[in-house]
Parts: C-alpha cells; structure tokens; sequence
C-alpha cells in the first residue's frame, strides 16, 4: 500500500492496465480515464451523491474547480510525470486515487489506479460497503477508457 499518500489507510485496492502504445505521463493516463467515466458509472454517482445529501457528505466537486485543480470530478493533491493524487476529506472517510504509470519508454506502459480509504467512523465504515460492490466495477472499466484515448 502506498501509505504515504494516505497514513493510516484502513483499505485500499489496486487496478492496472497495460497500454501497449507506452507515451503517457501520469496525468495524461488519470484524464483519459476519468474525464470519459462510463455514462452507467455516472448515473450511479449521481445517485450517490443525491443518497448522501441529507447526512451532510461532501459530493463530488461536478465542475466547479477548475479544470487544472480536478480530474474528472476529483480533486488533484498532487501530481508529477509518474504519479497523480486526487482525494477528498470528509467527515466518514478520507480518501485518495493515485494513478502510477511506468517510465513512458516503455511499451506497454503499465498504468496503476490504486484506492486508499481512512475510515472516520461507523458510518464510513457502512458507507464503504456499502459502495465496495460499484467500486469494483467502475474502475476497471474507467482504467479501459484509457485505451479508446491514446
């Protein structure tokens, strides 16, 4: 687990991809894949976002940072040629997206999506199993969206 980025994570999970065509920096790889998230996926955030309002938790950002401050609809801690974070702290959880990729003279470039989640209390603890099964899901296909763009 990538601790740094997040100390005293609870959980966390990793998907890779291997593009074949190599050339991508982290950035690149983080907003081809979640500026084009599935529209499935986004109904289902929308969702999510709708359930959650009446317990106070933070939505996502939908556009209002600008776009050099967010990927998708994250927002970006930190970024360098190899590695992008984005990540949220809220009230039930706090959590981060760290995109990796392999030195882009590579080929195929391996392009990493790890998930890291600090639990805050019960109800982030609920919240996270509740969400788990959609995570599951949804990024594994996010990480193909790569592919349909290089």
């Amino acid at each position: 687990m990538i601790t740094a980025e997040l100390p005293g994570a609870h959980w966390s999970d990793t998907f890779t991809l291997d593009v074949p065509q190599g050339g991508l920096d982290a950035e690149r790889a983080a907003r081809l894949a979640l500026d084009r998230i599935p529209v499935w996926a986004q109904v289902l955030m929308r969702l999510r976002n709708a359930l959650v309002a009446p317990f106070g938790l933070k939505a996502a950002p939908d556009g209002t940072l600008p776009p050099e401050a967010s990927i998708g609809t994250f927002p970006v801690i930190s970024r360098a040629p190899d590695k992008v974070v984005l990540g949220l702290d809220d009230k039930h959880l706090d959590f981060r997206i760290v995109i990796t990729v392999d030195p882009a003279s590579r080929a195929p470039q391996r392009v990493s999506a790890t998930t890291m989640v600090r639990i805050n209390n019960g109800f982030g603890r609920a919240y996270l199993a509740a969400v788990m099964p959609f995570h599951k899901l949804i990024v594994p296909v996010t990480l193909r969206q790569i592919l349909k763009g290089v």
